[in-house]
């Protein structure tokens, strides 16, 4: 049991706006409540119907996480690399110094899923891109007491997950049936929020009010979290993030993430030039793409 819990700091609905080409989204991180939470850029809660999604569209300088929740997507980049990541399937996507790529909805009905931008710092934000993919199978997952925890990143229940995180990073997805509590360690230097997909319950101290779906809370100094499912009926579930801040300057353009505005103008120059790194932009499309769109707004 943690020693010092983490009390809710903050706490905000995040209300669906557009994005893309019609896809909707809940943005909690990146919008005006809450520009950054370092090292968290953006997290939407998606849902997108073809032939809606986000057609093919520029990155640099963070890792996108993209953790299916309904239905299916498809992503395809410059790099030739194309997959589907369906319910319960995560990709960890490196942007580094650049990438070009679509992310578009591989089945019918409503496909929903969770998008976590992480920052990377100065060094690491011109590597070269790589992906890390994880079918559903393959995640750890681990139960305890009527908690299972599905360990993206991080660890939990003496369960680890094998994702590199170059930004030290844990990403949980907990579910609590009716009754259970749950105490879950956070190193101290982190900063840590959960977001609330299903269910209501009670995070942090008992001074924290209860919640319910699609509300962040932000959580204060501490060495873990504690969390309750006061219901007798519904089961609570929720994805508990952290991540070692980077204490670094933030300049955001979009789709581009860097530390001054110089690299930020470097890198519009890049990829309006096809260079340094935005070399395969120039004649690659996505074969999904449509024919006519609306262009990515940067």
């Amino acid at each position: 049991m943690s020693s010092d819990p983490r009390s809710v700091v903050r706490k905000f609905l995040a209300r669906p706006q557009y994005e893309g080409a019609g896809a909707v989204v809940r943005r909690s991180i990146g919008r005006f409540e809450l520009k950054y939470f370092d090292p968290f850029l953006v997290l939407d809660e998606f849902s997108v119907s073809a032939p809606a999604g986000f057609p093919d569209h520029p990155h640099r300088g963070f890792e996108t996480v993209t953790y299916m929740l309904q239905g299916a997507v498809t992503h395809e980049d410059f790099e030739g690399h194309k997959g589907t990541i369906g319910v319960g399937d995560l990709q960890w996507m490196t942007a580094g110094r650049g990438i070009v790529h679509s992310e578009m909805p591989a089945s019918h009905g409503t496909q929903k899923g969770l998008q976590l931008w992480i920052n990377l710092s100065s060094r690491n934000k011109m590597i070269e891109p790589r992906y890390q993919e994880m079918a559903s199978r393959n995640i750890a997952e681990a139960t305890e007491d009527g908690v299972t925890v599905r360990i993206i990143a991080g660890e939990s229940l003496g369960m680890k997950s094998p994702i590199y995180t170059r930004t030290p990073t844990m990403f949980l997805d907990i579910t609590m049936e009716p009754g259970t509590q749950l105490q879950q360690p956070i190193p101290e230097s982190w900063n840590a929020f959960v977001y609330v997909l299903e269910g209501e319950g009670v995070i942090g101290t008992s001074k924290s009010s209860s919640t319910t779906p699609h509300h962040i809370l932000l959580l204060g100094p501490g060495d873990g979290v504690q969390v309750w499912n006061k219901s007798s009926s519904k089961r609570l579930r929720f994805i508990l993030v952290g991540g070692e801040p980077l204490g670094e300057p933030v300049v955001q353009w979009g789709p581009f993430v860097m530390n001054t505005q110089e690299q930020i103008d470097q890198t519009i120059h890049d990829c309006e030039n096809f260079e340094n790194g935005f070399e395969k932009a120039r004649y690659w499309r996505s074969s999904d793409q449509p024919t006519h769109h609306q262009d990515h707004t940067f």
